[in-house]
């Protein structure tokens, strides 16, 4: 589609609706046939008003969706990864040109604050930047230690898994899809995205400009749904399924994944703890934690929900980080006048609500927020911050997923890094000191896939060399980095003898021929045990 800008836009944006439906028209691929189904609303959450409509698949259309995929990838894996690496630098290229147009469509659908829509933008150029530079390499072929020096080699080759799947959410549906489709189409495979039926326009837009940049129409398709119709109609039909969402969710598409014999990525839900030491600069700490908690309405798996201070700074940071969140404004303009966005649907209101009504009645404090605000818009909530929860309560037990996060004293950093760690969950952590060697080493003995020192989260996200993900019941898998790219490969290992097969010739007797291969190879494990303690020696003394 060729954006067009015309009378009727939308809200502050210069999109219309009529632009947006054109954009559902690209659902399923190339195949007409889907634009008559059912129709799902999909509205902007800072007012609650309709600005377009996507269809509602069926399994058969997702299935059919697959086979075109799977059809139309062999072109694509005709072209070098080096050729694919110069389709990303034009997406990259595309995406920046068209930066307005993007952020406008991310605050539409998500109802997110300017500065946060900007922080998803930009990881998508930078994601492709990286796998456009690092996927050749990636991929190339490696050669390996034989099973006999010099007279057998090994080679290692990475064939793609074939259709990919990918299952994005609602919370950051640009950089979401992308980081997860951008290595999976460089591994050669063909995608078909499920994006959220809340957030399905930014997918839309971003698969027709890599269709402009270069990749083969029906490689990438997107469907659209409802979840347990499309989203399991996707696990059963690919090669490989990618979920990002809640805990609960993802143990179904595993258990899914699993019957069907196809390998999965997941990042999953989160709990994340925040530690303050007692010599970590405070008003830079208030402020981490303020984008750290509340960025996106505290819609992000990334996000602090539970902060745990050294009991002698307590009380000063506690009042730094107060003053600093009674400093956010809070609006729905296309613009960056506001610092905090809306919540995506009702349900997620309610949610947030519930769990600061259930502490507060259980007996903790509120310093700030805790309240709706429905002056602003349906969705509004301001960003709270919460002491003395109890253990028992909605908000010690669940993820909330919003403004929403307690503050608690701990009385030394071992008793820190045990609340850190009490927790199902393993995603991402924050320390807060002034000595990053004692921040690193205290990050060590925290259990989570990423630890971020003197930053929230931010740091640690835009490493894209660096892999991504949790533990616990906070996923299986990484994004980011080579491993990002390498969960989308099949590794083939090829094998050759200069001599023919690794068995006795036939005029030398079995038990010689063991005899001999026995000796040989404790020679050269011994071998190989002194080169390595040479190499020890040699390191230590220099």
């Amino acid at each position: 589609m060729a954006v067009s800008r015309t009378q009727g836009a939308i809200f502050g944006t210069d999109w219309t609706r009529a632009e947006l439906n054109q954009l559902a028209g690209l659902v399923g691929g190339t195949e007409d046939g889907v634009t008559d189904r059912n129709k799902l609303a999909v509205t902007y959450p800072v007012t609650g008003d309709e600005v377009g409509d996507i269809p509602l698949l069926t399994q058969a259309d997702v299935e059919q969706a697959v086979e075109r995929s799977r059809a139309a990838v062999s072109e694509w894996q005709d072209i070098s990864p080096d050729e694919r690496a110069e389709i990303f630098d034009r997406f990259a290229a595309l995406v920046e040109q068209h930066r307005d147009e993007l952020l406008d469509l991310i605050q539409l659908e998500t109802g997110k604050a300017r500065q946060h829509a900007v922080e998803e933008f930009i990881d998508v150029p930078m994601t492709a930047s990286y796998y456009a530079e690092k996927g050749p390499e990636l991929l190339a072929d490696e050669k390996r230690a034989g099973a006999v020096p010099v007279i057998s080699r090994a080679e290692v080759t990475y064939d793609p898994v074939g259709v990919v799947g990918i299952i994005s959410p609602w919370n950051y549906p640009f950089n979401l899809s992308m980081t997860d489709l951008l290595p999976a189409l460089m591994a050669g495979n063909g995608v078909v995205l499920k994006p959220d039926e809340k957030t399905p326009f930014v997918a839309l837009r971003l698969v027709e400009l890599l269709i402009e940049a270069g990749v083969p129409e029906d490689v990438c398709i997107v469907v659209t749904g409802d979840g347990p119709v499309v989203g399991s109609a996707l696990v059963d039909a690919v090669d490989y399924i990618t979920f990002t969402g809640s805990s609960e969710t993802g143990r179904i598409v595993a258990e899914q994944a699993g019957r069907n014999l196809i390998d999965c990525s997941m990042e999953l839900g989160g709990k994340n703890p925040m530690v303050v030491l007692d010599d970590a600069d405070i008003d830079l700490a208030a402020r981490g934690a303020v984008h750290g908690c509340f960025t996106n309405a505290g819609q992000l798996c990334l996000s602090m929900e539970r902060i745990y201070a050294r009991e002698d700074i307590f009380e000063e940071f506690l009042e730094s980080f107060v003053a600093e969140t009674e400093q956010l404004t809070l609006g729905g303009d296309f613009d960056y006048t506001a610092d905090i966005g809306s919540l995506i649907d009702e349900g997620q209101l309610e949610r947030v609500a519930n769990h600061v009504e259930d502490a507060r009645e259980r007996g903790a404090t509120v310093h700030t927020g805790g309240r709706k605000r429905p002056d602003i818009g349906p969705l509004f909530y301001e960003p709270t911050i919460l002491t003395d929860v109890p253990d028992d309560s909605l908000p010690a037990c669940e993820e909330t997923f919003g403004p929403v996060v307690r503050v608690e004293p701990v009385s030394s950093t071992g008793d820190a890094i045990e609340a850190a760690n009490d927790t199902d969950y393993g995603l991402n952590a924050s320390v807060w000191t002034a000595d990053r060697s004692r921040g690193h080493e205290i990050a060590r003995q925290i259990e989570s896939g990423t630890v971020c020192v003197n930053d929230a989260y931010a740091i640690g996200w835009a490493a894209v060399d660096a892999p991504m993900g949790g533990v616990g019941d906070s996923g299986i898998g990484r994004r980011h980095g080579p491993e990002g790219l390498k969960r989308y490969v099949e590794p083939k290992t090829i094998a050759s003898s200069a001599l023919g097969p690794m068995n006795a010739p036939p005029a030398v007797p079995d038990s010689l021929f063991a005899r001999g291969m026995i000796r040989s190879t404790q020679l050269l494990r011994k071998l190989k045990k002194s080169a390595r303690n040479l190499s020890v020696t040699l390191v230590r003394n220099n």
